[in-house]
């Protein structure tokens, strides 16, 4: 099952695309696996995601912890801190 992954902002503009579907790899279970593997797939991602902890997040539209497992996602979107009026 593919996953669709959504960047926003600054994530989006250092990955160099809005989003794309992916297949998750085995033992991929936790929102912080998910991160780790990004990174690891090119500069682009580790450079997006170099400091992980201030990455927010949601499944399927609601945000969620890093400790969150992602099993069932359909969509998961990567935000950076937001911050506004």
């Amino acid at each position: 099952m593919s996953t669709k992954l959504i960047y926003f902002a600054w994530v989006r503009e250092r990955i160099g695309k809005p989003e794309e579907d992916v297949e998750l790899p085995a033992g991929i279970e936790t929102v912080a696996d998910l991160l780790r593997w990004l990174k690891s797939r090119g500069e682009e991602y580790e450079n997006a995601l170099q400091y992980p902890d201030v990455i927010r997040v949601a499944i399927n539209q609601e945000h969620v912890g890093h400790r969150e497992r992602i099993a069932g996602a359909r969509e998961i979107a990567l935000f950076p801190p937001m911050t506004g009026g």
